[in-house]
C-alpha cells in the first residue's frame, strides 16, 4: 500500500521506513499542504497527519484512492470525518499515548500560576525582585475542577489527590467505581465552576464543546481562579477570556492551547499574501492574550515527552498494519 505521511522529523522517518516493511512510502516536506501534495501522490491509499495539516472535505477529495488516514494523535478535530464516513475512509487515531503525559504538563502548568514562576523567572532576569508580587498559594486544601474525565483526566484527578486537594469532576459518562476509589466527586458543570479554584479542561472539541468556557461560565467562577486548558483551543472562547482576566475575575491561564494558535507559528506568513479582517484579529488578539503576565503559555506541547512520541509512533505503525491485514484497530466513532 502507498501512504505520505505528513509532519515527520528525520528520526521519525527512519522508523517509519525501518517498521512498515512492504509499504511505499513518501514523506511530504514539513508544513506542506496537503492538497498540493495531491499533484504528487494523489493515488496514496493512506495518509498519516499529526495536528497539521487540517484534511477539510476539499484535500481529502484530492486523493481518490485513499482508504485510511492515520492521525498521530488522541484528537481528530482537523480531519473531517463526516466525509470520510460517507466516502467509506477509515480513521484511526492513537488513544493512550499521552495520558500521563498531558496531566503532567497540566500540573507544571498549574504550579507555575500558584507559585508565580514563570514571574519570578522574569524579576531575576530583569535584576528587580520584588517579593510581595510573588506570593503564590499552596494547592493542599483548594478544590481542583476537571472537566472532561477520560484518560488524562483521571490522571490529572489522581495527581491533584496527590497533592491534597479536593476534586469535582463533569463529564457525560461517569464512573462511580473511579470517583470511590480516587476520592473525587460528579457534579453539575455550574457546580464545578462555582466551587473550583482551578478548572482543568480535558475534553474533546466538538460541536457541542466549542466555547464550553465563554462569557457565562467565567463569570461563574471563584474570583482570582484559575482556568488550565491542555486539551483544545476552541473550548475556550478566547474573547472571553481576555475580558475575564482584564476584569480580575480570572486570575489566571495556563494554556497549552488557543484558537487560532497555528498563527501564533506562521505570524511572518500573514504578511506575504492578504489576509481576511478574521484572520488578522485572531493573530493580534493572540499576541495581546499572550503578552499578559496572568498568562502562562507552551505551544500546544504537552504530549511532547520522549516517551509519549515512542507510543505514538508504535500505535500509528499498528494502525497501519492492521488496517493492510483487514483488521482495523483505533478506529473513531
Amino acid at each position: 500500500m502507498k501512504a505520505v505521511i505528513f509532519e515527520a522529523k528525520d528520526a521519525e522517518k527512519a522508523y517509519f521506513q525501518e517498521r512498515l516493511q512492504g509499504w511505499t512510502l513518501h514523506f511530504a516536506a514539513q508544513g506542506a499542504d496537503a492538497k498540493a501534495a495531491a499533484a504528487q501522490w494523489g493515488d496514496a491509499e493512506c495518509l498519516s497527519v499529526f495536528i497539521r495539516p487540517v484534511l477539510t472535505k476539499q484535500t481529502l477529495s484530492a486523493y481518490p484512492a485513499l482508504k485510511l488516514i492515520a492521525t498521530r494523535s488522541t484528537g481528530y478535530d482537523h480531519i473531517d470525518v463526516a466525509y470520510c464516513r460517507d466516502r467509506g475512509i477509515a480513521v484511526s487515531n492513537v488513544p493512550t499515548y499521552g495520558e500521563n503525559t498531558v496531566a503532567e504538563h497540566t500540573f507544571a502548568l498549574i504550579l507555575m500560576l500558584s507559585r508565580k514562576v514563570h514571574q519570578s523567572y522574569n524579576q531575576v532576569r530583569a535584576g528587580h525582585v520584588e517579593r510581595a508580587m510573588l506570593t503564590g498559594f499552596d494547592l493542599q486544601g483548594k478544590t481542583l475542577g476537571v472537566i472532561g474525565v477520560g484518560r488524562i483526566g483521571m490522571h490529572t484527578i489522581r495527581i491533584g489527590r496527590g497533592f491534597g486537594m479536593r476534586v469535582l469532576a463533569n463529564d457525560v459518562r461517569q464512573d462511580h467505581f473511579l470517583a470511590d476509589l480516587l476520592g473525587f466527586r460528579y457534579v453539575p458543570l455550574n457546580t464545578l465552576l462555582e466551587e473550583s479554584d482551578i478548572v482543568s479542561l480535558h475534553c474533546p472539541l466538538l460541536p457541542e464543546t466549542r466555547h464550553l468556557i465563554g462569557k457565562e461560565q467565567l463569570q461563574r467562577m471563584k474570583r482570582g481562579g484559575l482556568l488550565v486548558n491542555t486539551a483544545r483551543g476552541g473550548l475556550v472562547d478566547t474573547d472571553a477570556l481576555v475580558e475575564a482576566l482584564e476584569s480580575g475575575r480570572l486570575g489566571g491561564a495556563g494554556l497549552d492551547v488557543v484558537e487560532g494558535e497555528e498563527l501564533i507559528k506562521e505570524e511572518h506568513q500573514l504578511l506575504e499574501k492578504p489576509q481576511d479582517v478574521e484572520t488578522l484579529r485572531a493573530a493580534v488578539r493572540n499576541r495581546v492574550l499572550l503578552a499578559r503576565e496572568d498568562i502562562v503559555f507552551t505551544p500546544h506541547n504537552a504530549f511532547n515527552s520522549g516517551e509519549a512520541m515512542h507510543r505514538i509512533l508504535d500505535t500509528t505503525v499498528e494502525n497501519l498494519e492492521a488496517f493492510r491485514a483487514g483488521k482495523p484497530i483505533n478506529r473513531v466513532a
